[in-house]
């Protein structure tokens, strides 16, 4: 009798979050049933997903379709009975095959092209399948070629949220290496030797574990761009590589837009004025600039940002309503912060800001002035170019 578990139901568990495990696998369907129940039956405490996704080769889709999912043998089934495990939605429907460039079922990786066209599938499963943020997924590295493996792990990285987990599944010599093991039985099932030199072996005494898998989550890094369409696997890390990359910043007056790393992003004129003066500061090696009073008129902080702002974009190229707003008698507090938050969101959503971001703010120290502004850049890393 196996001594992992018994087969008695799981017992349920409040949860608000639907329970995803998703699974790539080759020519060994096996890692499937073998994840499942490390999860569901031995682990404490148990994770019963709702729903299996399985990725696969057309190779790989064919050989789960027959062994897992057939009346017979029927693995995934004969699991679920066994160990008497609650509805779990998993059918011909839940396997994608991996598409090869002419958009043809990928017999198998044999090429770099092949290659990229299983990152790709792969990190588009995962990016959908998060993208619901009430789902939880639970993703195994343990089959296929191991890139694919790679590559799931890696998309779990790029896309993966706090509730999400990596795993591998491991199976006690010498289960490992005979294809008929698909899980621990309750029973005692013997699976007959085929080859010179094997013993035949109970099912019902193998051992099942997860190696669980921390990983680094990069999915606050991504622009919304890359989270929410299938941009490709090489450009998410593209994106994410530039987003842990120190950065360069030029303001280009004449074209009235700012560059980071060469990605050009086109400013509002207020906007522009307002990190052109952050940029002119950040040169001078000035401290951070304080923010203006919010309820009464500051005409000590306009003169000092009017001056700025004339120094760093030359005085007939400062925006007509930055110029009148620091030339009036109104507050301009709120202004000056709203227009700041704006062009931060901005330059946030184009995805070329670093994880450190641009704008810092210090503490002052000051009862009305509590916030102050500078870029958090060095001096020699911003550019102003005038026409």
């Amino acid at each position: 009798m196996n001594e992992q578990a018994t087969p008695t139901a799981p017992m349920p568990s409040p949860k608000t979050l639907r329970r995803i495990l998703i699974c790539v696998t080759g020519l060994s369907p096996q890692i499937v049933t073998e994840t499942l129940f490390a999860l569901s039956v031995s682990q404490t405490p148990r994770w019963v997903p709702d729903e299996i996704r399985l990725i696969t080769t057309q190779r790989g889709a064919d050989n789960a379709r027959l062994t897992l999912l057939s009346d017979n043998p029927g693995w995934f089934h004969r699991l679920c009975r066994d160990w008497q495990l609650p509805p779990i939605a998993f059918d011909a429907s839940h396997i994608e095959v991996l598409q090869d460039a002419h958009g043809q079922p990928l017999e198998d990786i044999r090429d770099d092209q092949d290659n990229q066209r299983a990152a790709d599938g792969i990190a588009d499963l995962v990016r959908r399948m998060t993208e619901d943020e009430h789902t939880e997924i639970h993703a195994s590295i343990a089959g296929g070629r191991k890139t694919m493996g790679f590559f799931m792990g890696y998309a779990m990285s790029l896309w993966g949220r706090p509730q999400d987990r990596l795993s591998h599944v491991l199976v006690s010599a010498p289960f490992e290496s005979r294809p008929e093991f698909f899980y621990p039985t309750p029973k005692p099932h013997v699976i007959p030797a085929r080859a010179p030199g094997q013993d035949p072996l109970d099912a019902g005494t193998a051992k099942v574990w997860l190696g669980d898998i921390p990983f680094v989550r990069l999915r606050g890094l991504l622009p919304t761009s890359i989270t929410q369409q299938n941009s490709g696997f090489a450009q998410a890390v593209a994106a994410a590589n530039q987003a842990l990359d120190q950065i360069d910043l030029e303001i280009d007056i004449a074209q009235s837009c700012v560059r980071v790393n060469q990605q050009s992003i086109a400013l509002p004129p207020m906007q522009m004025g307002l990190i052109s003066l952050l940029a002119w500061r950040c040169q001078q090696q000035l401290p951070p600039l304080t923010a203006p009073l919010k309820d009464i008129n500051d005409p000590e902080w306009k003169t000092l940002a009017h001056h700025a702002l004339r120094q760093a974009m030359g005085e007939m190229h400062v925006p007509d309503k930055l110029d009148a707003r620091l030339s009036d008698d109104k507050p301009i507090g709120d202004t000056f912060i709203q227009q700041l938050s704006k062009m931060e969101k901005t330059l946030r959503d184009s995805g070329a800001l670093p994880l450190s971001g641009l704008i810092e703010r210090t503490n002052i120290g000051t009862r009305s002035r509590q916030q102050g502004y500078s870029l958090n850049l060095q001096a020699e890393r911003v550019r102003i170019t005038k026409p």
